[in-house]
């Protein structure tokens, strides 16, 4: 009986063991949130609300610009990620050789950042247009990362971006970019 019960208690303490350390260690846990407000001052940024220790999204938009410029210096771009991947096939003899796959960043002027989001749909479009232009004219095979290949890639996109959202869009950045071969 004894046998039985010994494995019960050792995951019950176990189990309060683990509770007690998560709550004790959990983000916000200190009194009104003092360890957190010194942690963001010493950051850099304004003290999270109800000591919290996540900042949302909103706060991560301008957290590409560094601290050279002030909030309304235009000299400083905003940096834009697209939210999903794109994958490009690469097809030889009408089969499917590989995929690739990107990820893609834009660099446009402060403030154009929510433009870029109410176009995305059509830049997205567009991106995928030049990029299966790009496959089609053997840009992903070989060696795809070669400087060349990336500059004329790049030129492309930088092109067809300024034809969806006008002089805004200073450069796209490729941030990640993976080929698979099958």
């Amino acid at each position: 009986m004894i046998r039985k019960l010994i494995p019960v208690v050792m995951a019950l303490i176990g189990l309060g063991g683990g509770l007690a350390a998560g709550m004790a260690l959990r983000p916000g846990s200190t009194e009104d949130g003092a360890h957190d407000t010194a942690v963001a001052a010493e950051a850099g940024h304004d003290a999270p609300a109800g000591g919290a220790g996540h900042d949302g999204p909103a706060a991560d938009a301008g957290a590409g610009a560094g601290h050279e410029g002030e909030a309304g210096d235009p000299s400083v771009p905003d940096y834009v990620k697209l939210n999903n991947q794109f994958i490009v096939p690469v097809l030889e003899d009408g089969r499917v050789a590989s995929m690739v796959i990107l990820s893609l960043s834009l660099e446009v002027t402060q403030g154009s950042s929510e433009a870029v989001y109410a176009r995305e749909p059509k830049l997205r479009d567009v991106f995928l247009q030049a990029m299966f232009d790009h496959a089609n004219a053997g840009g992903f095979r070989g060696t795809f990362t070669d400087g060349s290949n990336l500059v004329l890639l790049r030129k492309a996109l930088l092109e067809v971006a300024r034809s969806t959202l006008g002089e805004a869009v200073s450069d796209v950045l490729i941030v990640d970019i993976v080929r698979q071969d099958s």
